[in-house]
C-alpha cells in the first residue's frame, strides 16, 4: 500500500529552536531504566526511550513541541465536533520489561467511553523533527500500540498493527473518517487558537 501523506506549508518564526537533542546511553539496566523514570516522575521532557540496554533521552525544541501540540490540538477539535469520546495522555510512559523495551509519546490518545480500561493507547503521534533518534516504531510495535502517526517534513504517515507488526495505510482506523490532509493543512496558523477555530470552522461546513 502506499502511505497516506498530507502536506503543509508552516510558518517560520524567528529565534525559534530549530533541533532537537538526543544523548544516547548504552549497557543500561532495565532497573537503572525504572530507576530514571521514578526520578524523572511525571515530567514531559526530557522525553525517555529504552530498547534492550540502551536508553535515549531526547530534550525536544520548542518548534517540535508546537507542532505535536498543534496536531493533539485539532485531534480533539475533530472529536469534539464529531461526537467522539476521546482522553488524552500526553507522554504516557509505556513499557514491557519482556521485551526490553519502553517509550513516551509526544501526544497519545484513548477513544471510547472508558479509557481506563485500557493499557495501552489507541493512538501515539510522534513528531520527526530532527534525524538521529531511536526508530520508535519498532518499540510500538513491541509495546502493543495499535496506531501510530509520524509527522517529518509537513506530512503524516499512519501505521496500524497488524499482528505483530505495522502497515501503513491510507487513512486512519482509530478515528474513522478524519482527513488528515485537512487537518495539517492548518498547522500554519500563528496561534493554536486559531488553527482550532478555523479547523472547526472548516469541519462544520464540510
Amino acid at each position: 500500500m502506499h502511505p497516506m501523506i498530507a502536506r503543509a506549508e508552516r510558518v517560520e518564526r524567528a529565534e525559534e529552536p530549530r533541533e532537537d537533542h538526543y544523548v544516547h546511553l548504552y549497557g543500561v539496566t532495565w532497573t537503572d531504566y525504572l530507576r530514571l523514570l521514578e526520578i524523572l516522575g511525571d515530567r514531559s521532557a526530557p522525553r525517555i526511550t529504552y530498547v534492550e540496554g540502551t536508553l535515549e533521552i531526547t530534550r525536544p525544541s520548542r518548534t517540535h513541541d508546537e507542532i505535536k501540540a498543534y496536531i493533539g490540538r485539532l485531534v480533539e477539535a475533530w472529536c469534539l465536533e464529531r461526537g467522539v469520546e476521546f482522553t488524552p495522555y500526553g507522554a504516557w510512559t509505556l513499557k514491557n520489561r519482556r521485551e526490553e523495551r519502553g517509550a513516551e509519546a509526544d501526544e497519545c490518545y484513548v477513544f471510547g467511553s472508558e479509557p481506563k480500561q485500557k493499557r495501552r493507547p489507541d493512538l501515539a503521534i510522534e513528531v520527526v523533527w530532527t534525524s538521529g533518534g531511536i526508530d520508535k516504531l519498532d518499540v510500538y510495535r513491541k509495546l502493543g500500540v495499535r496506531e501510530v502517526w509520524y509527522w517529518e517534513n509537513g506530512r503524516i504517515q499512519v501505521y496500524v498493527r497488524r499482528g505483530v507488526s505495522y502497515e501503513t495505510v491510507t487513512a486512519s482506523e482509530a478515528l474513522p473518517g478524519i482527513d488528515l490532509d485537512q487537518l495539517v493543512g492548518f498547522l500554519d496558523r500563528p496561534t493554536a487558537s486559531a488553527a482550532i477555530r478555523a479547523y472547526r470552522a472548516a469541519l462544520r461546513t464540510a
